[in-house]
């Protein structure tokens, strides 16, 4: 199935294909404090739609993910790996999916502050 996403503004658009089969809800810094619900796909699943100079980039400790965030109106829609290999992911935050009723995508929580 094909989702389509976004930040608030719509200056940062993708879509991702893939069976939505659930979340996960991370307890790390970042994660806890953006209430971030992700979906793990292989990063070759997402594709983008716009961007240009209002995608920004945020890695912090181990700095091997990319948390990506809109510069102008600040919503984090998505994280990825930073490794160019062929298993590399990406994260994407289901909260900024159209059309997902998030009452119904069970989540499992995760505990990336142990990490």
């Amino acid at each position: 199935m094909l989702h389509k996403g976004s930040c608030h503004c719509g200056k940062v658009a993708f879509e991702v294909e893939g069976e939505l089969g659930g979340a996960v809800r991370c307890n790390c810094s970042i994660c806890s404090r953006k209430g971030a619900l992700l979906w793990a796909v292989p990063h070759q699943k997402l594709r983008m739609l716009a961007w240009g100079d209002d995608l920004g980039r945020y890695t912090f400790g181990s700095k091997a993910i990319a948390h990506r965030f809109c510069r102008t109106c600040g919503i984090h829609p998505f994280a990825e790996d930073v490794s160019e290999g062929s298993e590399r992911s990406a994260y994407i935050n289901i909260n900024c999916l159209d059309d997902i009723d998030l009452a119904i995508v069970p989540a499992i929580d995760f505990d990336g502050r142990s990490a």
